[in-house]
């Protein structure tokens, strides 16, 4: 079975206001990419399964559109959330006491099974938190290493949570620029396979408690090669780390992991990644970067065509 994930970011905010929302009434565009969704068969395709993360606001209004459509429509559609916070609501404990933050048991009761967690944007938010608080910390030999285990150890709580709230995990990770280095590809590889490794085994720590009756997909994002004019990675380097990311959590933990292409899988890479054996799917945000930028469905069921053909 193959994984596609669309990442829907804060598509809750109209391009009058500076987003990408072609409906100045998220909620009605939510419920017509739904609607679209169903007319094209999103839901329905072979051994495909694809989740829309979407902001906190839209969650409600797309559950309840999908839940519109007979199950034989929407088998393979599911909606997820764009992370969950560290600490959980549970009986007899905190009723919820999460001011700003999102609760695993806030997004079930939403009708979410899946989250994303460790994107690379959450990882610079979380960055910037402890770079704020230890303001010297560029200074200190060993600080960017400390901060880097300190955002994996949030991370990983976010991903019990979860997991125990009985949520399925998009877990991203990813190495930057200065983490990748200069060099040859050799001498790259190497750092970047420390990293990987790290934000693995502490990243899914305790999280083979929860499995088989959970889902662990692993989304690699080359956080270097994303953004306007940057040069993506090539077929063997994308190979070469989801090979890496399979066996270490194989060596680590001992369970099999799929991995899906984090980097944007896009209608021009889709038939490069899926010819890769060691990819199982792909995470999408935008589907154009031309015009009127944005994400469209029928650009969406392009790009999973070009994929599975």
């Amino acid at each position: 079975m193959k994984e596609i994930f669309v990442n829907l970011k804060r598509f809750d905010v109209p391009r009058s206001k500076g987003g990408v929302c072609p409906r100045d009434n998220a909620k009605r565009w939510i419920e017509e990419v739904i609607s679209e969704s169903m007319k094209l068969g999103i839901g329905s395709l072979d051994n495909v399964n694809v989740v829309y993360m979407v902001p906190e606001a839209l969650i409600i209004p797309a559950q309840e559109k999908l839940e519109e459509y007979p199950q034989s429509m929407r088998a393979n559609l599911k909606i997820g959330c764009q992370s969950v916070f560290r600490n959980n609501i549970r009986v007899g404990e905190n009723f919820g006491a999460f001011t700003a933050n999102m609760p695993a048991a806030s997004a079930y009761q939403m009708g979410c099974r899946w989250t994303i967690i460790g994107h690379s944007e959450e990882r610079r938010d979380k960055q910037e938190i402890i770079g704020a608080f230890q303001h010297d910390w560029n200074q200190l030999d060993d600080s960017r290493e400390r901060c880097a285990i300190a955002v994996d150890n949030l991370i990983n709580r976010e991903v019990l949570s979860a997991l125990e709230q009985g949520m399925d995990v998009l877990l991203c990770i990813g190495e930057t620029a200065e983490e990748r280095g200069e060099g040859g590809f050799e001498e790259q590889q190497i750092r970047t396979q420390n990293v990987l490794y790290g934000q693995l085994k502490r990243g899914l720590r305790g999280g083979i408690d929860y499995l088989p009756n959970r889902k662990i997909v692993i989304g690699y994002e080359p956080i270097w090669a994303i953004g306007p004019g940057k040069k993506p990675p090539g077929r063997e380097y994308i190979a070469q780390v989801s090979k890496f990311i399979k066996d270490t959590v194989k060596e680590i933990y001992g369970f099999e992991v799929s991995v899906v292409y984090g980097g944007g899988l896009k209608e021009e890479n889709a038939a490069m990644i899926s010819s890769i054996e060691t990819i199982d799917g792909g995470l999408i945000a935008l589907t154009r970067f031309v015009g009127e930028i944005g994400f469209y469905v029928e650009d969406l069921k392009i790009i999973i065509s070009k994929y599975v053909k």
